[in-house]
């Protein structure tokens, strides 16, 4: 069988992915009422006096919410809520297993953006996050903004940054081995959707100034910012300064690193061949790539990296979210915040050691059980 046949095998042998635990025991009538009747009464009247004692006597503070409307599954696309149950089912897995926080899919059969804002704020009691998942871009950024403005707990929607955490940390490390500065380099960003937005949004902060984003049409720029929705206007805002006019070939000739989060075999060897010395390409369209791991190797890239877990430096946000919602979870943060992003990208990146460096390594291993510690210990120190 193939791995899509082995899956299917397996989802159906376990009837999904996840289940629900017992942490009192219930043997006893005293263990009954301590539970249950009589005895929870008390731990809802101290709740009834101070809504924060949920944080000590429930779930909440170890417990996300892991949200889609099922409108833009990976590779997939807009399969609506009920066949995006097996990805949810999977990220709450994930939560689980690299971090030990509680994760519950919640599927919403609606794709209305008000709709699923007052739906998840109604919710959101339960939950001591909120986890936003396969939405599609520019929905998700408007969804996601509004959420924060909404509520007390943090809100994050991983397809963005997630992917652009990750996307940083590999970065701070490919610098690294080809000894070159943020501030000093060119990039082209394929994919002008809320990933790519949040990536360049990143890379600024890291102090990347020139980049040239492209989507479908072609170069992103500010003067024709009235063709474009929200998401694209504001990355043509924050890219191609200088307004030019450039073809992808024209400008990843100009570039040192190529950033793709868009579609498959968009660039070619004469492409990253033309590019500066050591080009670092991070090629992340999954399952196809904008280019293969071993064409761009071939044609000269310094350090490459994809979205799949078959070659080395796999772009994938299991390194992010789990520490990530740790951290802000452990410290009860009410939001997740730029620097808290920029502490989760930055620890990850310290977890490659130099003799990795050396072998071109710039991504800690998904299977690293120290990563979700690490960020999480990261990000409470930027908890304010």
């Amino acid at each position: 069988m193939n791995i899509y046949e082995k899956a299917l095998k397996a989802h159906g042998k376990w009837q999904g992915k996840i289940s629900t635990e017992l942490k009192m025991p219930l043997d006893t009538k005293e263990d009954l009422s301590l539970a249950y009747t009589p005895g929870v009464a008390e731990a809802c009247r101290e709740i009834a006096k101070d809504e924060k004692a949920m944080d000590v006597l429930t779930w909440k503070k170890n417990t996300v919410a892991v949200i889609t409307d099922g409108s833009a599954v990976l590779g997939l696309g807009n399969i609506g809520a009920k066949a995006a149950m097996p990805v949810m089912e999977g990220k709450c897995a994930l939560f689980k297993r690299f971090a030990d926080i509680n994760a519950v899919p919640l599927l919403l059969d609606t794709q209305d953006p008000d709709e699923i804002v007052n739906i998840i704020k109604n919710i959101a009691p339960t939950f001591g996050g909120i986890n936003l998942e396969d939405i599609s871009s520019p929905r998700c950024v408007a969804i996601e903004e509004a959420l924060i403005d909404a509520l007390d707990i943090p809100v994050f929607h991983d397809d963005q940054h997630g992917t652009a955490i990750v996307v940083i940390a590999a970065l701070i490390n490919a610098l690294k081995i080809v000894h070159k500065k943020a501030e000093e380099i060119t990039i082209t960003l394929s994919g002008a959707g809320a990933a790519g937005y949040a990536i360049a949004r990143m890379l600024n902060q890291l102090g990347v100034y020139n980049i040239y984003a492209f989507h479908r049409p072609g170069i992103l720029s500010k003067n024709e910012e009235s063709k474009y929705d929200d998401v694209k206007k504001e990355i043509a805002r924050i890219t191609n300064h200088g307004e030019e006019i450039l073809t992808m070939e024209e400008a990843m000739a100009k570039s040192d690193v190529f950033i793709g989060v868009s579609g498959p075999n968009l660039i070619d060897q004469n492409m990253v061949r033309s590019m500066k010395k050591d080009p670092i390409i991070f090629a992340m369209a999954n399952p196809d790539p904008e280019i293969s791991y071993e064409k761009a190797k071939e044609a000269g890239a310094r350090v490459v990296g994809t979205g799949r877990s078959d070659y080395p430096n796999q772009i994938n946000n299991v390194l992010a979210f789990p520490g990530l919602f740790k951290g802000a979870l452990r410290s009860g943060a009410k939001k997740i915040t730029e620097t808290m992003k920029m502490a989760a990208a930055k620890a990850l990146a310290d977890l490659v050691d130099d003799e990795e460096l050396e072998q071109g390594i710039v991504i800690p291993s998904v299977f690293n059980f120290e990563v979700a510690e690490q960020v999480a210990k990261k990000v409470e120190a930027e908890v304010k």
